[in-house]
């Protein structure tokens, strides 16, 4: 087990990732009656256009296939941002960048959809997972969580645009009403299963709360590119046996080696586990049904 762990851990640092972007994610200013909306990364741009179909204009900032823990704004994309009428964030602090829309002088609106997720009494975010974490941005892999975001830009586009209130409105019932099929279907499938699972970074609190799931990370951090240490694979290896687990989950960003020999050492497998954090040609609820079906093949 120790010769594999050394392996991994000098062989990571040395993997490089392929990283890539369309010209197609140029935003253009096609119609001058539509709203002009920038989305920060992938589920907020599906959330967008679900809600504002043809009525809005949106264009997706952190390029498809791009990692956006680590992504940061280029002068070509303040330039856009200067050009939009909305930007739609996480919030959380998922944005990192945020600050810099302050030094440009910004005057659309920015629209945390974070609002009435997680919120105290002094109004700061803050989990309310049982497990006392904080700071966790991953709110849109919990389906309910991510109805909230869809009603706030809802809210936001008929607030700018209440010619098309109603319109806004609508669309996003329709979605919510499939965001609710989505979270029925996994409370059902998932009842009766057990409980632990091994995700690759800490991304699943609020999923897991939800479903009455334990998450267990090999990266015990909320970004997913921090290299894990020879002991904490051995940790992660001990946390698996002890829990008869048979399967230990990746993502697509990540170097499967890392999960490979965790599961190499306890006689098992590796699937994915999407972050859904990067772009693809599925939707939101499509890839949530795969982590579904993935999670089923290890718990149940």
């Amino acid at each position: 087990m120790k010769l594999a762990i050394i392996a991994i851990t000098v062989t990571i640092p040395l993997i490089s990732y392929a990283v890539f972007s369309s010209d197609s994610n140029q935003f253009k200013k096609t119609n001058e009656s539509k709203l002009q909306v920038i989305s920060s990364f992938y589920p907020l741009q599906e959330f967008s256009q679900r809600v504002g179909q043809e009525k809005v204009d949106t264009k997706l900032l952190v390029p498809i296939g791009i990692e956006p823990h680590d992504w940061e704004p280029t002068i070509k994309d303040i330039q856009q941002m200067q050009k939009s009428d909305l930007i739609i964030i996480n919030g959380i602090g998922f944005e990192s960048w945020l600050d810099k829309l302050s030094e440009i002088n910004y005057n659309g609106i920015v629209v945390d959809t974070s609002l009435g997720v997680l919120k105290n009494s002094h109004g700061s975010s803050m989990s309310l997972n049982h497990n006392g974490k904080s700071n966790d941005p991953h709110i849109w892999l919990n389906p309910v969580f991510a109805k909230t975001q869809v009603q706030n830009i809802a809210n936001a586009f008929s607030n700018s645009d209440p010619q098309n209130q109603q319109y806004y409105q609508e669309n996003a019932a329709n979605y919510i009403y499939e965001l609710d099929l989505l979270d029925s279907k996994i409370h059902t499938e998932l009842s009766g299963c057990n409980h632990n699972f091994i995700a690759f970074h800490d991304s699943f609190s609020y999923f897991a709360d939800e479903y009455d799931l334990t998450q267990h990370t090999i990266i015990s951090s909320y970004a997913p590119h921090v290299e894990p240490t020879a002991k904490t694979l051995e940790n992660v290896i001990n946390k698996a046996r002890d829990l008869d687990l048979k399967i230990i989950f990746t993502e697509e960003t990540a170097d499967p080696k890392t999960s490979e020999v965790i599961a190499n050492e306890i006689g098992g497998k590796i699937l994915v586990l999407s972050p859904i954090e990067i772009g693809n040609n599925e939707t939101y609820i499509s890839k949530m049904t795969e982590n579904l079906n993935n999670l089923k093949e290890a718990l149940c």
